[in-house]
């Protein structure tokens, strides 16, 4: 079983930050790519970032690439996606997924406000 738990969302103002996480459990990940998802209301799921689990290797959506940054902690099994300069259109439940999308978390609610 494979687990994602995803933390950090929360409510914050226009121009803030936030910084998520997302730990992984239950099965080595050393050969996975990592990735950040987001789901606006009403809105299709839209891919944010994404990192290789050995050797760093990032994507980032251009819609984000300038204030987002994902990145990793091998030695503990966490992925993070840090959001600067957050903008009321990221408003969206964050998912981290594993393995192309094999694996999904639960999500995190990311509200920013005006």
């Amino acid at each position: 079983q494979v687990q994602l738990v995803e933390s950090g969302g929360g409510l914050v103002q226009a121009g803030g930050s936030l910084k998520l996480s997302c730990v992984a459990s239950g099965r080595t990940f050393s050969s996975y790519r990592m990735g950040w998802f987001r789901q606006a209301p009403g809105k299709d799921r839209e891919f944010v970032a994404a990192i290789r689990w050995s050797g760093g290797g990032t994507s980032t959506a251009d819609s984000v690439k300038d204030r987002f940054a994902i990145s990793r902690d091998n030695a503990k099994n966490t992925v993070y996606l840090q959001m600067n300069h957050l903008k009321p259109e990221d408003t969206a439940v964050y998912y981290c997924s594993a393995g192309g999308g094999t694996y999904w978390g639960k999500g995190t609610l990311v509200t920013v406000s005006s």
